[in-house]
């Protein structure tokens, strides 16, 4: 066992365990912690607390101390110089005649570093580029490309709900979302409909994916013949949130609807080859 504290960077990064080193760290505090990237500012979003070493990526940086006052000015003015930052790296680009679109600058707590995030559609030869910024900067630089789902949780918005986006909010990572998800939900395939601001399908189609998932395992399928308490018919629409089905009854000529739970408790939700 291993006692942690988790980190997170971003208001909707990734979290990030780190060894307390000693610290009695309460939730929701600002700490000075060592990373791969050098000495970084971070928020403690995860109490103190022990998890399995398979929970753990070894060896655990530690928490250097508690952030103070001081820490918190030094956070503001490296995004005071981050946003100057921008607007230089912009116009180099732009004189560069590079085909890319700049998004983010982030200097790291301890300005050894300056990372600059932009998009493309391929390949871009910025060497000349990174020579540039570095004589202006007189530090490390780290040009980043990323792709449209990351340029949307750096940039934030509002989404097709009219809520804030969900990844630039309080999605720590992106889950892999596929059409076939669209269509268990009976969406409009429409990629105007199922898209989000990023252009890729929706994250929330996996919210609900495996109470649908559940349910189809669960119900029959559409033109299946059942038996119910009526009598047999074929099942002709499906709610599958409420696990509602409506089935039409053989030679009567009228469609009744059944809960799934109606049908369990009579014992009627064996199916008939359809003839």
């Amino acid at each position: 066992m291993y006692e942690v504290v988790g980190v997170r960077f971003k208001k909707a990064g990734k979290i990030y365990y780190f060894d307390p080193n000693g610290l009695d760290i309460k939730d929701n505090e600002f700490v000075i912690v060592e990373t791969v990237r050098g000495v970084e500012f971070g928020k403690a979003v995860i109490g103190q607390k022990n998890v399995e070493e398979n929970d753990v990526v070894l060896p655990l940086k530690k928490v250097l101390r508690i952030a103070d006052q001081k820490d918190r000015l030094i956070v503001e003015e490296n995004k005071k110089a981050a946003n100057e930052a921008f607007d230089v790296c912009f116009g180099k680009v732009n004189d560069h005649g590079l085909d890319m679109k700049l998004v983010d600058v982030e200097y790291t707590f301890d300005r050894n570093k300056i990372i600059f995030y932009f998009t493309a559609d391929g390949r871009v030869d910025f060497r000349e580029l990174v020579k540039d910024l570095a004589s202006i900067f007189r530090t490390r630089i780290e040009l980043r490309q990323i792709g449209v789902r990351d340029e949307a949780k750096l940039l934030g918005g509002i989404g097709p709900c009219g809520r804030m986006l969900c990844c630039s909010t309080f999605l720590g990572d992106f889950e892999p979302v596929s059409i076939k998800m669209a269509k268990d939900q009976n969406l409009s395939l429409n990629p105007s409909k199922i898209s989000g601001l990023c252009g890729r399908l929706m994250c929330c189609l996996k919210y609900e994916n495996d109470e649908y998932e559940s349910a189809k395992e669960q119900l029959p399928d559409l033109d299946e013949v059942i038996k119910t308490p009526n009598g047999v018919g074929r099942v002709v629409g499906l709610n599958i949130l409420e696990r509602v089905l409506q089935v039409e009854l053989s030679g009567k000529d009228r469609v009744v609807e059944f809960s799934l739970d109606e049908l369990l408790q009579e014992g009627a939700v064996s199916t008939q080859a359809t003839d």
